[in-house]
């Protein structure tokens, strides 16, 4: 077991060498370093606050509060840092997708191998 181990922490070293990490990552610092952002993400974590109770409740929530949130999460989605950020995690996404296809193939094919490795 301790042999895949060293080869997941391997990958995970690989991964975070890749030009889609490295730029998700860049693009993080940078929506964490954006006012704006930081400014957004309060007021709709204050909104939150105050919607989910109805919401849970099974009632619609106050419509100046629903208002208020829609409105939020326009002028988030509008921030050029934050457009850097989904698209940048996106690109990653998809690496991790296909290393994730790649390790299944990996599976498949071992499941079907006669030859059985000690732990």
């Amino acid at each position: 077991m301790s042999g895949i181990m060293d080869q997941a922490r391997q990958l995970g070293n690989a991964l975070a060498r890749t030009d889609e990490y490295q730029a998700l990552k860049r693009a993080i610092e940078g929506a964490d370093d954006d006012r704006e952002i930081a400014e957004l993400r309060s007021e709709l974590e204050k909104l939150e606050a105050s919607i989910t109770p109805a919401i849970r409740a099974g009632r619609d929530p106050d419509k100046a509060d629903a208002d208020a949130y829609e409105a939020a999460v326009q002028k988030l989605q509008a921030n050029s840092a934050y457009q850097r950020l989904v698209a940048a995690q996106t690109n990653f996404d998809k690496v991790l997708q296909k290393v994730n296809h790649t390790i299944s193939q990996g599976i498949e094919e071992g499941q079907d191998s006669r030859i059985i490795l000690a732990p």
